[in-house]
């Protein structure tokens, strides 16, 4: 293609939300006019279905439910006064609790201030948030990252029930006396969150501390966990509502708390997402960037999700971006009925890390291996915040390479036919992100209309709890059995009338942590002895 064309081509794919500035660049797709025209019923009917969504129709019909996450960025959407009065006052909640916070108006009964945040959170609980703390604080700490600096409070994120893991983020924590406790559950009753809960409650009162004074609840009216932190009299209790999912939670009390918190302006991230919002609504598909993401999508997995997607971004503060979209991604699209319920087995996987970073790690499969994927960079205009010019070569940054890797890497990609998408924005600021977050949910959106699946409900995540729960039943009557006389696992898995291949796994892990379960032959499940000592 020669230089004109190329650029016609950049001219035509190309869709531009200009306040903050966001550019979506599809000229390195292989999407041509025709196929965008193709699809145009489809999208402009999905776009229909946004609009009915946005309205207040039951999208999640397994659960009965609305889903209103849209309406957390711009509250006069909702479906009723009383709705929209409601979200405004959380916000503002939210607004006034962090100044006090910051200002010292709310302090630790011991002394001092609050300078730390440990959340307990899991899924879309602990991956915004993170997001959040990567890129408007210092990083996440008790994690492998460090925050401090001139950042108001620092961010520990527990989001696993590894006792291990939860023993090196406490002790990288030290001193929980300056430290809020956030816990996340909208049901109240996930179990790694609960765990992750009582472990810092031990740790919090194993240093003479009060831990319903520093603790907060975010989760919804009624549920175990807000009949918990009224009992005890937590410090605070934010909303959340059953209109909103975890993968959709960053613009609720979930992401908002501890982002302002560690000191991001919550208002121009949520301006930034209804700005996104509303870009997205124009019925014009190829001036709509979600409407043609989901066209690229569709067109480069040929509509069942045939490759997957790489996530580059090019800006350290940005790491997380992969990790955040692979949950609102995958677990929305991955589905094994369609709303008809024919099963279809749709998906869409991501994967990723950052520019340039992924040029010494996997490009060169991407390059030259498996055609099983598509990428999408991330690129930021804004090499620094400040005004500091500092040359690594004459004439040369450190920035000036890293945009130089992003475009040779795109090059190099799609001269051997590999496709991509570039997203570029000017920086990374609130309302940028915001308009990015908005972006990427409103394409799963129009995406799960263009493969008629329901991106709101996650069947295959109650049935992994489900099954974890009757694990557990069965660990307890394992337990139960184990005597002083000694028994293998087939005659203890008799004895509870379960499956040997179920119990061996269970009696392997409570021999190998409880002092009171000894084992005799530990590594042969035939001949394994578990006793009681």
């Amino acid at each position: 293609m020669d230089t004109a064309n190329r650029f016609a081509r950049y001219l035509r794919f190309r869709s531009v939300l200009d306040d903050p500035f966001v550019e979506l660049d599809l000229s390195h797709s292989a999407l041509a006019e025709s196929d965008v025209a193709a699809l145009t019923p489809q999208l402009t009917a999905a776009l229909q279905a946004m609009k009915d969504l946005e309205g207040g129709s039951v999208a999640n019909q397994d659960e009965g439910r609305q889903v209103g996450h849209f309406w957390l960025r711009a509250p006069g959407l909702a479906p009723s006064e009383e709705l929209e009065q409601t979200i405004r006052g959380s916000i503002d909640d939210i607004a006034e609790f962090v100044q006090a916070v910051h200002s010292g108006r709310v302090l630790p009964p011991e002394g001092g201030t609050f300078r730390k945040v440990v959340l307990c959170g899991i899924g879309g609980s602990a991956l915004g948030p993170m997001l959040l703390a990567d890129v408007f604080g210092g990083g996440v700490f008790g994690g492998g990252g460090s925050a401090g600096g001139a950042h108001p409070m620092e961010l520990c994120v527990l989001d696993n029930t590894d006792p291990e893991g939860i023993d090196r983020a406490l002790a990288e924590i030290g001193s929980l006396q300056d430290a809020l406790v956030i816990v996340i559950s909208k049901s109240g009753g996930t179990p790694e969150t609960r765990n992750c809960m009582l472990e810092v409650r031990r740790a919090v009162e194993g240093q003479g501390l009060a831990f319903g004074a520093r603790a907060i609840a975010v989760t919804m009216d009624g549920s175990k966990l807000h009949q918990l932190a009224t009992s005890e009299q937590w410090l605070q209790t934010f909303p959340m509502w059953d209109w909103v999912g975890g993968r959709t939670s960053i613009t609720s009390a979930v992401g908002l708390l501890p982002g302002a918190l560690v000191g991001m302006d919550v208002r121009a991230f949520l301006a930034g997402a209804a700005a996104m919002d509303d870009a997205t609504r124009n019925p014009d598909v190829w001036q709509n960037p979600a409407a043609m993401l989901a066209a690229f999508w569709h067109h480069e997995g040929g509509g069942k999700g045939e490759r997957a997607m790489v996530v580059l971004p090019y800006k350290d503060r940005m790491l997380l971006l992969s990790r955040y979209m692979q949950q609102l991604v995958m677990e929305s699209l991955g589905k094994e009925l369609d709303r008809q319920g024919n099963v279809v087995n749709q998906g869409l996987a991501v994967y990723g890390n950052k520019g340039s970073t992924d040029q010494h790690a996997y490009v060169q499969q991407l390059r030259d291996g498996r055609h099983d994927f598509f990428a999408t960079f991330v690129r930021v205009l804004q090499d620094r915040s400040s005004d500091e010019h500092f040359e690594v070569d004459p004439g040369v940054t450190a920035g000036d390479y890293l945009d130089g890797f992003w475009q040779g890497t795109r090059k190099a990609l799609h001269e051997k036919g590999r496709r991509s998408a570039t997203i570029a924005v000017d920086r990374v600021d609130e309302r940028v992100l915001g308009a990015l977050v908005g972006l990427f949910e409103r394409t799963v959106s129009i995406y799960a209309e263009l493969i008629d699946t329901n991106a709101y409900h996650q069947p295959g995540v109650e049935a992994g709890k489900k099954a974890a729960g009757i694990v557990l039943d069965l660990q307890g009557k394992l337990l139960a059995a184990v005597s002083a006389a000694g028994q293998t696992t087939a005659a203890l898995a008799e004895q509870v009338a379960a499956d040997p291949a179920d119990c061996w796994p269970i009696l392997q892990h409570l021999a190998a942590n409880r002092a009171d379960i000894h084992v005799v032959r530990g590594h042969e499940p035939a001949e394994a002895t578990f006793l009681r000592r």
